[in-house]
C-alpha cells in the first residue's frame, strides 16, 4: 500500500487532482495512492472549483520552496498549471481553446496543410488500386479487415502474450505483472487502460469501434506492451516505490503527463517492432482463426496514421472557429476517409466536455515523441531512448529543449 507523502506540496497537490476529480468523472485516470487520502476527500462536501483554482495558485507559489529536486518541482509546476486551468473553466472562466490547449499540455497547435493529406490519399490509392472513390475502397479494405466482436478479445490476449515476451527482454517488466481484458460498448473512446496499482491493469475494449486487425498490434502495444501498462510499472517500480515520488500515483487528466503517456504509447509498435510487426501479426492471428495480409498492413497503417491529425484540425474548428459540427463531420470524412458515423463518432468524443482538448495528446504527443526518439544521439539505440521515457518523469517542455540542443 502506498502511505501519504510526506511532503505537503505533493500531499496537497494529490488532494487537488482527486478533488478536481468530484467534480468530473473520469478526470482522475489513474489512482494507486493511499486510500485514506481518497476517503478523506470522498468523505467532503462537493468543491468549489473556484476555491480550487485558488489552491492551485498557491500550490504554484508553494513550490519554490518546497525542498523538492528541480525535475519534481518543474514535473509539479506544469501539472498544476494544467489544473489550474481546469479549475478555472470548472468556475465559468473564460479563455480561448488555444490557450487552453497550451495550458493543458504546453504545446502550440494550429491547422494543418490540407495539401499534405492529399498527398497521403495519392499513396493510399497505389495501395488500393481499382475503380471507384478512394474513401469507398479505404472503407471496403477496413470491413475486409474487420475483425468479429468475438474475437476481438481472444486475438488481443494473443497479441499481447507475444508482445509480453518481447517488451520483457528488451525493457524488463515486473514478475508479478497483469492485464486483463473486457469489450464493452457505447463509448466515445475505442480503448482505455486503466491501471490499478500493483502492476495491474483493465484494458476496456469499445467494440463499438470496429477494429480491424491491422490496427490490433498498435492497439495493444499503445496500451500494454510497451505503452501505459509497461509505463505504469516501470514509473510505480522506479520513481514511486524506489524514489519515493509520491506524485506518480495519481494520473490526471489534460496535464503535460498525459500529452507525454499518449505519445510514448504512440510510438510503442515502433519501439519494440520496428518494421516486420505486419507478418508477425498475421502468424499470431492465424493462431485464433483469422485471417489478414500483415504485407499490406504495415504499408498501409502508416500512412492513415498521418491522416489523423485531421482530428485535431477538427477540434480546432469546433472550439476555435466555431464551426458548424456538420461541416466538421464532412470535414474528417474528407480527409481521414471515414464514414460519416465514424465521423461522427469522433466529433462526439471531440464535444465531450472532459475529452474536448485530448485529441491533441494523441496527435502531438506522437510528433514530438517520434522527433525525440529520431533525435536520439549518436550509438543510443531505439530501445534505450524509449526507456527513458517509461522510467523518467519527462515533460513536453523537455524534450522539446533536446530538440532545440540538438538542431
Amino acid at each position: 500500500m502506498t502511505r501519504t507523502p510526506d511532503e505537503p506540496v505533493v500531499r496537497d497537490y494529490l488532494l487537488l487532482g482527486l478533488r478536481l476529480g468530484r467534480l468530473v468523472d473520469g478526470f482522475v485516470d489513474c489512482w494507486f495512492g493511499d486510500p485514506a487520502l481518497a476517503r478523506r476527500v470522498a468523505a467532503e462536501p462537493a468543491p468549489d472549483p473556484a476555491a480550487l483554482a485558488r489552491d492551485a495558485s498557491g500550490l504554484l507559489r508553494a513550490l519554490d520552496d518546497s525542498g523538492l529536486a528541480e525535475d519534481r518541482r518543474r514535473f509539479l509546476r506544469a501539472q498544476v498549471r494544467a489544473l489550474e486551468c481546469s479549475a478555472n473553466r470548472l468556475a465559468g472562466a473564460g479563455t480561448t481553446f488555444l490557450d487552453e490547449v497550451e495550458a493543458y499540455f504546453n504545446v502550440e497547435i494550429g491547422l494543418a496543410d490540407t495539401g499534405r493529406y492529399a498527398e497521403v490519399h495519392d499513396q493510399i490509392a497505389a495501395l488500393l488500386p481499382g475503380p471507384g472513390d478512394l474513401r469507398a475502397r479505404l472503407m471496403a479494405h477496413h470491413d475486409r479487415d474487420r475483425l468479429p466482436p468475438e474475437l476481438l478479445g481472444p486475438a488481443l490476449r494473443a497479441l499481447s502474450g507475444g508482445l509480453r515476451d518481447l517488451v520483457g527482454a528488451r525493457f524488463g517488466l515486473p514478475a508479478d505483472e497483469t492485464v486483463e481484458y473486457e469489450v464493452v460498448g457505447d463509448k466515445p473512446w475505442n480503448a482505455f487502460n486503466r491501471y490499478t496499482g500493483g502492476f495491474r491493469s483493465l484494458v476496456t475494449i469499445n467494440a463499438d469501434a470496429g477494429h480491424g486487425m491491422s490496427a490490433l498490434p498498435h492497439l495493444a502495444t499503445h496500451e500494454c506492451y510497451p505503452g501505459h501498462h509497461t509505463e505504469h510499472c516501470a514509473k510505480e517500480a522506479g520513481l514511486v516505490r524506489a524514489g519515493g515520488h509520491g506524485e506518480q500515483v495519481i494520473s490526471l487528466v489534460n496535464t503535460p503527463q498525459c500529452l507525454m503517456a499518449e505519445g510514448t504509447a504512440e510510438l510503442a509498435l515502433t519501439a519494440v517492432m520496428g518494421e516486420g510487426w505486419g507478418p508477425w501479426t498475421a502468424g499470431i492471428l492465424t493462431g485464433i482463426g483469422a485471417r489478414m495480409d500483415g504485407g499490406l498492413a504495415e504499408r498501409l497503417l502508416p500512412l492513415t496514421a498521418r491522416l489523423l491529425a485531421a482530428r485535431q484540425d477538427a477540434a480546432i474548428l469546433l472550439h476555435d472557429r466555431g464551426t458548424d459540427p456538420d461541416v466538421v463531420v464532412a470535414y474528417l470524412q474528407r480527409w481521414m476517409l471515414v464514414s460519416e458515423e465514424r465521423a461522427r463518432h469522433m466529433v462526439r468524443f471531440l464535444t465531450d466536455p472532459l475529452w474536448r482538448a485530448y485529441t491533441v495528446t494523441y496527435i502531438e504527443g506522437a510528433r514530438l515523441v517520434g522527433a525525440w526518439l529520431a533525435a536520439r544521439p549518436a550509438g543510443q539505440s531505439v530501445t534505450e531512448r524509449y526507456r527513458r521515457l517509461l522510467d523518467e518523469p519527462l515533460l513536453p517542455a523537455t524534450l522539446s529543449a533536446d530538440l532545440a540542443a540538438a538542431s
